[in-house]
C-alpha cells in the first residue's frame, strides 16, 4: 500500500533549490543519530576525547590512543568510549568514529542495539553503502529491531537510493515497525534531496491517515517542499497550522525554515521579521541557530545583521569552533566583504589549533574572485605547512585563475604538483571536467603543442586520458602545423578507441 501512495505521483523536472536550504536533510541525518547515541562528555570522557580530537583528520591512530591511555592506569569505560564517539560524529569525524566501534568490537564490549545503529550509520559514512548493509545481515536477529531497521533506512535515504528505501520501508511497515514519525521524515528527506518536493505531501497526509504525530521536523520538512514548489502560501499555511496546534510543535527550526522560503521568494522584510523570531526561540547558546542566523542574513544581503549576529555568537559561546569560522566566512564572501573576511581568516589562523582546509579554501576563492593572487597563494603556502590537506581543490581554483591571466607555465605547475600528491593519504584526484576543458581551449587557441602534450601526460598519470583530450589535442597540432607520426600508436596503446571523428583529425596530422 505505502509504495503505492509514494510512487503514484509524476516525477519532478525541476533542480532542487539553492544550497541555502541543504540544512534541513542534514537536520533530519543529525535526528537519526541523536537516536542512536546520547550523553554529553563529562569527566574521564571529556580527558579521553581530548586526547582523540587532538588526532585532527589523521586515520589509524585511535587505538594506539585509547591503548595508551589504558596504559597510563586510566579507565575508558564503554559509556565513555560512546559519548566520545557521539562528539566526533557530531563533528564529522566519523573515521575515527568508527575506529573507537572497531576497538571495543575487538575487545568484545557488549553494543546495545541503538550503539549497533550508530556503526551502521558510521559505517555507511566510512566504507560505504555495501559495506553498511553487510554489517546489516551480520547482525544477530535480536538486534535487527527498529533502530536497525532506522539507521538502514537512513542510510539509504542519505545515498538517494530510492528503490531500496521504499522496499525496506514496505518491509518494516510489514513487521510494524515502520509508522513513525522518523521513518516518514527519512523519505520525505530523501525526496528533498532527489529533487522531486511535491511527493513530500502525499506522504504527510499519509501519516495523517494513520494517526502518526507530525513531529516539529515533518512540519518543517513540509513547509521546506512548498518552497521548494513555489508555492509560497503552502508555506504559509503550513505555518498557521502549526501555530494553531495544540502544544508547542515550533521551535526556532521553525522560524528558520519559513525564512529561507521567504528568502528564496525574494520576499527579504518578511525573511526579517522571521529571523528576530528565530533569535527569540533559539535560546542563548545554540550554536547551530547561529549560523543559520548568519547564512540567511546573508541570503538577503544584510551585512550589518551578519556582523552583529557573529558579534553575538563570539559573546554567547565559550569557544568559536572551526564551523563557525566556516560559516562566517562564507557569508562574507558571498557578500563580497573581502575587508572582513581578511580579517576573520586571520582571527581563525592565529588562534585555530585544527587546521581545517576548508576555510583556506573559501579564503583563496575570495582573493583570487579580487584579483588577489599573493594573498591566495601565501593562504595555500601556510596551509600545506599546518594541513596534510587535501589541496586539490586550493590548486584546481589557482589553475583556473592562471589560465584566465593567461599563466599557463604557472598552471601547468600547480596541475603537477595536484598530480604528485593524489593518492597520498587515500585522497585521489581527477580535474574537473571544466577545468581540463578550460586547459584544452587555451592550448587550442594558443597554438601551443608543448603545453598540452605536458598536459596530456599528467592527465594519464590520474588516468583521465579520453576521447575529448585526444581530440582537443589533435586540433591543437592542427592549428599549430604540426605533425604526429606516431599518434594513433598512442591512442590505442591508450585503450581509446579511433572514431570517424578521431580518424579524420589523424589524416591532418599524421598523413594517413
Amino acid at each position: 500500500m505505502m509504495k503505492n501512495v509514494v510512487l503514484g505521483h509524476r516525477k519532478s523536472t525541476r533542480v532542487a533549490a539553492q544550497a541555502l536550504t541543504r540544512g534541513l536533510c542534514n537536520t533530519m541525518a543529525m535526528k537519526v543519530e541523536a537516536e542512536m547515541t546520547v550523553g554529553e562528555q563529562p569527566g574521564k570522557a571529556g580527558r579521553l576525547y581530548n586526547r582523540l580530537s587532538a588526532l585532527g583528520a589523521k586515520k589509524g591512530l585511535v587505538a594506539a590512543t585509547i591503548n595508551e591511555y589504558l596504559r597510563e592506569g586510566r579507565m575508558a569505560r564503554k559509556d565513555d568510549l560512546m559519548r566520545c564517539v557521539r562528539e566526533l560524529r557530531k563533528f564529522g569525524r566519523h573515521h575515527q568514529a568508527l575506529e573507537i566501534m572497531e576497538w571495543m568490537d575487538k575487545r568484545n564490549i557488549h553494543l546495545s542495539h541503538r550503539d549497533h545503529a550508530a556503526r551502521l550509520d558510521l559505517t555507511c559514512k566510512v566504507q560505504g553503502i555495501s559495506a553498511a548493509e553487510h554489517y546489516f545481515s551480520s547482525l544477530p536477529p535480536s538486534a535487527k529491531n527498529h533502530f536497525a531497521y532506522g539507521a538502514l533506512l537512513n542510510c539509504y535515504c542519505v545515498e538517494k537510493m530510492k528503490d531500496k528505501a521504499l522496499d525496506l520501508f514496505e518491509k518494516m511497515d510489514e513487521m510494524q515497525i515502520a509508522p513513525s514519525s522518523l521513518a516518514f521524515n527519512n523519505l520525505m528527506s530523501l525526496y528533498i534531496r532527489l529533487g522531486q518536493p511535491e511527493m513530500v505531501p502525499p506522504l504527510v497526509d499519509e501519516m495523517k491517515k494513520r494517526n502518526v504525530p507530525l513531529s516539529t521536523f515533518t512540519y518543517n520538512i513540509l513547509m521546506n517542499s512548498y518552497s521548494r514548489l513555489d508555492d509560497i502560501e503552502g508555506v504559509e499555511r503550513v505555518f498557521e497550522d502549526i501555530m494553531q496546534e495544540s502544544g508547542k510543535l515550533y521551535d526556532w527550526t521553525t522560524f528558520s525554515n519559513l525564512a529561507v522560503a521567504y528568502v528564496n521568494a525574494g520576499l527579504h522584510e518578511k525573511a526579517r521579521l522571521a529571523l528576530k523570531k528565530v533569535e527569540q526561540e533559539m535560546g542563548p547558546r545554540n550554536r547551530e541557530a547561529f549560523h543559520y542566523l548568519i547564512s540567511l542574513y546573508a541570503g538577503i544581503s544584510n551585512l550589518g545583521e551578519v556582523h552583529r549576529i557573529w558579534k553575538s555568537l563570539k559573546s554567547s559561546l565559550r569557544t568559536i569552533t572551526n564551523l563557525s569560522y566556516l560559516t562566517m566566512l562564507q557569508a562574507l564572501n558571498k557578500l563580497n566583504d573581502i575587508d572582513g573576511l581578511e580579517k576573520c581568516f586571520q582571527e581563525w589562523e592565529s588562534a585555530s589549533t585544527s587546521y581545517d582546509i576548508r576555510l583556506a579554501n573559501v579564503a583563496i576563492a575570495a582573493y583570487l574572485r579580487h584579483d588577489m593572487a599573493e594573498e591566495a597563494k601565501s593562504v595555500l603556502r601556510v596551509a600545506r605547512e599546518r594541513s596534510s590537506g587535501p589541496f586539490f581543490i586550493a590548486l584546481e581554483m589557482l589553475m583556473m585563475f592562471c589560465l584566465k591571466n593567461r599563466r599557463v607555465k604557472l598552471a601547468l605547475q600547480y596541475m603537477e604538483f595536484a598530480v604528485s600528491v593524489s593518492g597520498l593519504n587515500g585522497s585521489e584526484w581527477h580535474p574537473k571536467s571544466d577545468s581540463t576543458s578550460q586547459f584544452l581551449s587555451c592550448f587550442e587557441e594558443e597554438k601551443d603543442v608543448d603545453s598540452a602534450e605536458e598536459f596530456c601526460q599528467y592527465l594519464k598519470k590520474v588516468n583521465c586520458l579520453d576521447h575529448s583530450v585526444y581530440k582537443s589535442l589533435l586540433q591543437t597540432y592542427i592549428a599549430a602545423g604540426k605533425t604526429a607520426p606516431n599518434m594513433r600508436t598512442r591512442i590505442e596503446g591508450d585503450g581509446i578507441e579511433i572514431c570517424s571523428e578521431l580518424q579524420n583529425l589523424l589524416e591532418n596530422v599524421s598523413h594517413e
